[in-house]
Order: structure tokens, then C-alpha cells, then sequence
């Protein structure tokens, strides 16, 4: 499995593991469908949403088993 960092776009990292969209709910981010959310990094919504990007990052990667 691919290890996700920072400059990962939602769209792809959703495409490839649809179990992790809990994890962006969790911060806040409920639009996952529209294609402004799909088209950035997760560092950008992180900013956006005022969330810990190394840890959305961690658990995303824990979660895929990275």
C-alpha cells in the first residue's frame, strides 16, 4: 500500500481507500463530493478546517496499514 502524505489529493486518496471518509467528516469536512473538497491536498482542507494535518495523516495511514 501506498503511504499518503500532506500534498495527497482527497479525490485520489478517497478513490483508492472510501473507508477513511469517516476521518474527514470527523474534522469537519462533510462536503467530500463536491469537486472543490475533491480537488485539494489534505494539507489545504487541514488548513481550511483548522485541523492537525500530521494526524489526519497518521491515522489515515494506519488505517490503510502503511
Amino acid at each position: 500500500m501506498n503511504k499518503i502524505t500532506k500534498d495527497a489529493i482527497i479525490g485520489d486518496v478517497l478513490d483508492m481507500y472510501p473507508q477513511v471518509a469517516p476521518f474527514f467528516f470527523e474534522m469537519g469536512m462533510h462536503c467530500l463530493g463536491c469537486p472543490s473538497a475533491r480537488g485539494e491536498t489534505i494539507e489545504q482542507a487541514c488548513m481550511v478546517h483548522s485541523a492537525d494535518c500530521d494526524a489526519l495523516i497518521e491515522k489515515i495511514n494506519n488505517a490503510i496499514g502503511a
